[in-house]
């Protein structure tokens, strides 16, 4: 029943009589509220009343006639947002009256439902007019209506159930593939060294970020294409093909050049993911786009734990492509398990096809043994209803067409005003400062605990390596608690995705400057476990906000902006790798933590600019 009156207000109107109708019905209610308050004895029933909120209300409503008398008057050529906005400014009378009534101190009958049907009304009129009015992220109305209902549909018929539950699983593990091949090339490279004697091994790393670069840049802006369920399809295929091949690779040259194959499939993973998640989610649930970055974890162990077990008990020419091909098969065995993944109906509704998008919400609710009373026909009013023109849906003319707005007409949008265009750059600007930061550490980390415990047998490398892998996965629990954490203090407001990502980022910078000051095996150990318990809740910070921010029809974009700089700026982190250690891996003379400290130094300029975000997207569901 709620969708339906939620259909209501937020459906083009179609007759103005109608709601002149609706309006002088309103304002004769709300007379009547202002007449009880005036016959009411103050002094003898004690009511408290806030004087100078009744004569705000006065005021309101004298604004709401008058607005009504211009509504009347056609020539002036006042359009259906400012009746909203005077329908909205009676709503807001109304429960500023009811607010000021103290009823349990007073006689007074209050319809207790109807006074909940005024909130829920003035709740979704409230949204259903910002998103109208809000161009902030350049996303039309029609769009906006249609998204509204299905979140609604999400939140209030559908629910998280079994679906979701699946969902979560198989995103999960496209989180665990990126991560499965970014530490797997990491941990193999001391092997791969000894075997192919390149003159640099960090050229391995960084081909995996030239590949990386052009998959995030190219998936990303696909998935607002061609849609992410076959986005994510392909780049899991990619990634794993090239990973077989990686394995056999019979010298060095065409070693990197497999390894930047897979990284054009792995680059594309997260984005994707990202978006294909939130977008099937109410928004109740959304905080479990933080707890994903499990799966990051659970990938950098499983990558350890083959290499400790293979790298260790093999030959040094057999050990690391055995890894190779443990890890293929791995991520093959996580992807193809039974489950129907549905197409984003935001997605679908994006780009006109509102039959399929109902089709999927319903496939989910039988999924979730549900029922929606969303329809097409509630949909089809909405675009009826605004500038939008017929599409033929055929299966060709939407290839034509997909392809046809592979252009700047999803980054635009991204920028389209003052406030959501900062919140856009510095967005980008911290995946990018991370982006150089993170691989300068992790990427290299087997390299620096083999420098550090060169007296130690191999095996305790990878075993320190595993031990830090598992301590991710209380970083993933600790961003779930902080991501939906507010508290209001006046006008400020703390916690929040902002919050939690800005001390998450630091608290990775200092520890990372402890790590440079130590030299003993246990501290080694310590200090980047404790790094990688802060990064890990970092990125699942981050991989929340990046899609919550932006709106479904340009958030495969808008990620893909994102992920690409980050790759970008990940390519320098090989470079200065090379530039502070000699050809063994060894510390130059420049420095013995050269590439350590400017890793923590980063991280702490992107905690910066976290602070600097203009928009927090806790308590709100993405569009």
């Amino acid at each position: 029943m709620r969708l339906k009156r939620l259909w209501s207000t937020v459906r083009p109107v179609k007759s103005r009589d109608s709601y002149r109708a609706g309006i002088n019905i309103i304002i004769d209610f709300m007379t009547s509220v202002l007449s009880v308050m005036s016959v009411l004895d103050v002094s003898e029933v004690g009511v408290k009343v806030d004087v100078e909120k009744i004569s705000d209300i006065a005021v309101s409503l004298e604004d709401t006639k008058l607005a009504d008398e211009v509504v009347e008057n056609p020539a002036d050529g006042v359009d259906s947002t400012y009746e909203r906005k005077s329908h909205l400014n009676f709503m807001t009378s109304v429960l500023s009256v009811m607010s000021v009534l103290d009823v349990s101190e007073v006689g007074v009958k209050v319809d207790v439902e109807k006074i909940s049907d005024i909130a829920v009304s003035l709740e979704d009129t409230k949204l259903a007019d910002e998103v109208v009015e809000n161009p902030a992220d350049g996303v039309d109305g029609a769009y906006h209506r249609k998204s509204h209902l299905i979140n609604q549909c999400l939140q209030n018929e559908i629910g998280f159930g079994r679906y979701q539950w699946e969902l979560f699983i198989l995103t999960g593990f496209g989180w665990l593939a990126d991560n499965l091949w970014l530490q797997g090339v990491a941990v193999v490279l001391p092997q791969v060294q000894t075997d192919l004697d390149p003159s640099r091994v960090e050229y391995v790393t960084l081909s995996l970020y030239v590949g990386l670069i052009i998959g995030a840049t190219t998936w990303g802006s696909l998935a607002d294409i061609i849609g992410r369920k076959l986005s994510w399809n392909i780049t899991l295929l990619l990634s794993g093909v090239f990973g077989v091949a990686a394995g056999s690779a019979p010298n060095f040259v065409a070693f990197c050049s497999l390894i930047a194959c897979v990284g054009f499939g792995a680059g594309g993973n997260l984005p994707v993911d990202g978006a294909l998640f939130l977008e099937h989610i109410p928004q109740s649930h959304q905080w479990l786009l933080t707890f994903l970055s499990a799966f990051w974890s659970i990938g950098q162990l499983i990558s350890s734990l083959i290499v400790w077990v293979f790298i260790t008990n093999y030959p040094t020419d057999k050990g690391w492509r055995y890894s190779l091909g443990c890890l293929t098969f791995a991520m093959f065995f996580c992807r193809y398990i039974i489950f129907n993944l549905q197409e984003s109906s935001k997605y679908l509704v994006a780009v006109g096809r509102d039959e399929e998008a109902i089709q999927v919400l319903q496939y989910i609710a039988k999924r979730n043994g549900k029922t929606i009373s969303l329809t097409t026909e509630m949909l089809l009013a909405i675009s009826e209803g605004s500038s939008e023109q017929t599409r033929d849906t055929s299966i060709w003319s939407f290839i034509r067409r997909s392809f046809s707005q592979f252009s700047l007409a999803h980054v635009r949008p991204l920028f389209s005003t003052r406030r959501l265009g900062l919140n856009s750059v510095l967005t980008i600007l911290i995946w990018g400062t991370i982006g150089l930061a993170s691989p300068l550490f992790n990427g290299f980390l087997p390299l620096y605990l083999s420098d550090r415990l060169s007296s130690k047998p191999i095996n305790v490398t990878y075993r320190d390596y595993s031990i830090t892998s598992i301590c991710g996965f209380p970083g993933s629990v600790i961003a779930c608690m902080m991501v939906d954490w507010t508290r209001k203090t006046g006008k400020i407001s703390i916690g929040g995705r902002k919050m939690a990502l800005a001390v998450s980022t630091a608290l990775s910078s200092v520890f990372l400057f402890l790590f440079t000051t130590t030299t003993d095996e246990a501290s080694n150990l310590g200090y980047s476990c404790a790094t990688t318990l802060t990064q890990n809740a970092m990125f699942g910070v981050l991989y929340a906000y990046t899609p919550e921010v932006f709106p479904a029809p340009h958030r495969g974009t808008g990620d893909a902006l994102c992920s690409a700089f980050n790759r970008m700026t990940g390519i320098w982190a090989p470079v200065i790798k090379i530039a502070t250690t000699s050809r063994d891996g060894t510390s130059s003379s420049i420095g013995p933590n050269a590439p350590v400290f400017v890793s923590a130094a980063l991280f702490m300029v992107a905690a910066f600019l976290t602070l600097l975000l203009p928009i927090e997207t806790a308590g709100k569901a993405a569009l």
